[in-house]
Formats: structure tokens, C-alpha cells, sequence
């Protein structure tokens, strides 16, 4: 027997999943991990889900002027999750818990740590890396190098995930705490 969710199963499968990442999450970020990786919520029913969310305001997103908001879970989200979360699946939740847990730093520094190139005039490439807040997504440290090539340029993109953490600490410590 396949398991057939309503919009109201759907609606607390998505509360629950943002509940278990345990950060704000882009709707590019929610989309990927509830249609694209997992099957979990059609990819036009979660956008029209997530509308409905926010609408109820179980889940929130703050108003500023970043590039894009990040969506979390609010507390009457957490109440309704914590009310009427046996109505999603154990297999379900199982799986989601899973997810969450091999997943979350990984979409953390996704959304943290970005960065984007793009080719000048003379050929060169200017690189453009930056650490978002986690809520707000507003620019936290940013840094723009220029590359000779396209794969240097992709290369430092590529690297900014996994160092941007110890360069941030580096910088800060030299420059605000001495």
C-alpha cells in the first residue's frame, strides 16, 4: 500500500522538516530537499504549501533587502508540528530525521557561503565570495579577488565552502579583536 499525503499531511511534512533542520532555509533550500532529493512534496504543491505557511504564519521570513529570505519555522509551527505529528508517516519522519541529521551542515554552508565569478573585459575573472547571517541572509564578510582563469575562478569558488569559516576567523581575530 503506498502512503497517498493531503494538503494537510503535506503542510506538516514541511513543518516538520524545517523543525528538524534546525535552520532557515531558502525556498530554493526547501524546494531541493522536499522535491528534488526526496520525493517527499510535489515541486508545484510545496511552493503553494510553503504560500499557505507563511499566510497561517506558522512559518516566517524576515522582511529586509536580501538577495533571498529564508524561511523558518515559527512557534506556533513548532505547537502544530508537536500536536499532529503522528498524522505524517514513522517511515516518513524516519527518513526526514535521517535526512536532516547527513544533511544540514551541508545546506547550512550552502547558504552561507556563497560565491560567484564572472568574466571581465580583459579576460580576467573578478570572484566575489561572502558569508551570509544565517536569518537575515544579509552580508556578513565579503571578499573579491580577480582570477586569471576560469577554472582558477570556479576553483576558488568551490573552495570558499570549506574555508570561508577559518578565513573569517583569521581576519576577524587580526582585525577586530587585536
Amino acid at each position: 500500500m503506498n502512503f497517498v499525503p493531503d494538503s494537510t499531511v503535506n503542510k506538516l511534512i514541511l513543518l516538520y522538516v524545517l523543525d528538524k533542520m534546525e535552520i532557515p532555509l531558502t525556498e530554493n533550500s526547501i524546494l531541493e530537499i522536499c522535491s528534488s532529493q526526496n520525493n517527499w512534496i510535489n515541486w508545484m504543491d510545496c511552493k503553494d504549501l510553503l504560500s499557505q505557511l507563511l499566510t497561517s504564519k506558522l512559518v516566517y521570513k524576515p522582511n529586509d533587502d536580501s538577495e533571498e529570505n529564508r524561511y523558518n519555522i515559527t512557534v506556533s509551527g513548532r505547537g502544530c508540528i508537536s500536536d499532529f505529528y503522528t498524522r505524517i508517516p514513522r517511515s516518513m519522519r524516519d527518513e526526514i530525521d535521517k535526512f536532516a541529521q547527513a544533511n544540514r551542515l551541508q545546506f547550512k554552508r550552502n547558504q552561507e557561503y556563497v560565491s560567484k565569478n564572472y568574466k571581465n573585459e580583459d579576460g580576467s575573472y573578478t570572484v566575489e565570495l561572502r558569508i551570509l547571517e544565517p536569518v537575515t541572509a544579509n552580508t556578513l564578510f565579503s571578499v573579491i579577488i580577480k582570477a586569471d582563469t576560469r577554472n582558477s575562478a570556479m576553483h576558488a569558488c568551490k573552495k570558499w565552502r570549506e574555508l570561508a569559516p577559518n578565513i573569517y576567523e583569521a581576519v576577524y581575530s587580526k582585525i577586530i579583536e587585536n
